[in-house]
């Protein structure tokens, strides 16, 4: 089967599941309050974005230099910068550390550029044990699925459902105590933190003047995830950087609105390097990894170059009315709704990956939340016209839309064909989409032409 048969399968299944729909209204509603009243820290928040944007921007617009600038300043602090240009690489480096340190356990704080490259199931592969210690993360990775949202991996899932998961994978009394469960899930974690030779995180942004990896999290696993290892690796898409430290007043804020609702996450650190002569704890060894990954294939299409602007607070997903009925999973990428559906037929293949872009009612929700203003669904009109110049549309869509533009030339043609005809027509070519949960189009009797002409010799 096709990814696009799959997904419009998939999409059907969802959109009709309603308890599926009923978990997902309740946990975006929950989220849209939560905004509401953290939008509420800003005296215009309109102007934020408009300076968030700019410097998003500016950025890309000179990522080379910016890109230098990072390395330079890490490695002076004893840092390490790998450049990875596709996941191959990444993960061939990652192996051969993994090697040196004689890795047997990875501990992981949450990262998507991770689950970009596929690494739990690389480092499985290669007998090391990886254990996810976000809970949200945790919880899919028991569940043995991928994140379902950007930002909270486990949002399809409600407290049953996770309960009856430990129930079944950690073999606890059933409880309905969410506070229970999640000290279940942190008893287990606390050992790992402290056997795991390799620590592994992601970065929300890249600092350039500093040579900086800024992680954001709420629960405190990214920072013990660095601490005990003896070696940090941080992998970061390199679409990540922020030019200066004194921009995360900026960006930590939007980050954390957009993202949760909260003023500013729990926790915020900033990684420079590995532990420094007068430091007490860190790793003894740190990694960035650079990675690449089809970013500088989409850097070099200056009309949507700017999907790299996105700083991954999902707030385009919680808005968007195709992903809140069809869900993250039915995508079957890492990069899920509004911005995932821009980005991954760049990272991934357009040809395996176009109809994406067709998943959207293009109301323009995605744009007007997006804490950096990019324009999403412009992007995915550009992605459709990129995909339709690439020679991807089928066959079928082809010679619809060659008869459709040589009638609508021809008025007389259109008027020849009789209203029967024309309905046949239209019930074959929609059967399979329209149709299937709608009353068929019909075309009236009387041709817009016709009408007025009648009307003209009445008058």
């Amino acid at each position: 089967m096709t990814k696009i048969k799959q997904f419009l399968l998939d999409s059907e299944n969802k959109a009709f599941d309603l308890n599926h729909r009923q978990i997902i209204k309740y946990n975006i509603g929950k989220y849209n309050l939560a905004v509401k009243k953290g939008l509420q820290q800003y005296r215009n928040h309109e102007l934020a974005r408009d300076r968030a944007s700019y410097i998003k921007t500016n950025v890309i617009n000179n990522l080379d230099k910016y890109l230098v600038e990072f390395e330079n300043n890490f490695t002076q602090r004893g840092g390490k910068v790998i450049w990875a240009q596709n996941k191959e690489e990444a993960l061939r480096e990652i192996g051969q550390i993994m090697k040196r340190k004689r890795t047997k356990s990875v501990v992981k704080s949450k990262s998507m550029t991770t689950e970009e490259i596929h690494l739990n199931e690389f480092l499985e592969k290669n007998g090391i044990e990886t254990v996810e210690t976000d809970l949200g993360e945790y919880i899919v990775q028991l569940a043995e699925q991928r994140p379902y949202h950007i930002v909270t991996p486990a949002m399809h899932m409600s407290k049953k459902d996770i309960a009856d998961l430990f129930v079944k994978k950690l073999k606890i009394q059933p409880t309905d105590d969410a506070q229970q469960l999640v000290l279940t899930a942190r008893r287990l974690l606390r050992d790992k933190y402290t056997t795991a030779e390799v620590g592994i995180t992601g970065g929300n942004y890249l600092i350039a003047d500093i040579g900086g990896v800024a992680v954001t999290e709420n629960e405190g696993n990214g920072r013990l995830s660095t601490t005990f290892p003896k070696t940090h690796i941080a992998i970061v898409g390199i679409e990540k950087m922020i030019p200066s430290i004194m921009d995360l007043d900026l960006f930590w804020p939007l980050l954390a609105t957009s993202g949760t609702g909260q003023n500013v996450t729990v926790y915020n650190t900033i990684f420079t390097g590995p532990r420094q002569p007068q430091e007490k704890d860190g790793p003894e060894e740190m990694y960035v990894i650079l990675l690449d990954n089809g970013r500088t294939d989409l850097l070099a299409l200056p009309d949507k170059r700017e999907a790299l602007n996105c700083i991954r607070c999902g707030a385009c997903l919680n808005v968007c009315p195709v992903y809140r009925n069809i869900g993250g999973h039915t995508y079957e990428t890492t990069y899920s709704g509004p911005i995932g559906s821009v980005i991954s037929p760049h990272y991934n293949g357009m040809a395996e990956h176009k109809h994406l872009s067709y998943a959207s009612s293009l109301c323009g929700a995605c744009t007007s939340v997006c804490p950096v203003k990019i324009n999403i669904h412009e992007l995915l009109l550009l992605n459709r016209q990129q995909s339709v110049a690439e020679g991807l549309a089928d066959n079928q869509e082809k010679l619809t839309f060659k008869i459709w533009t040589k009638a609508m030339k021809n008025r007389r043609m259109m008027d020849l064909v009789p209203v029967s005809l024309k309905n046949m027509a239209l019930r074959m070519i929609l059967k399979d989409t329209w149709s299937r949960k709608r009353e068929p189009l019909q075309v009236a009797p009387k041709s817009f032409g016709k009408l007025y002409k009648e009307y003209q010799k009445k008058k």
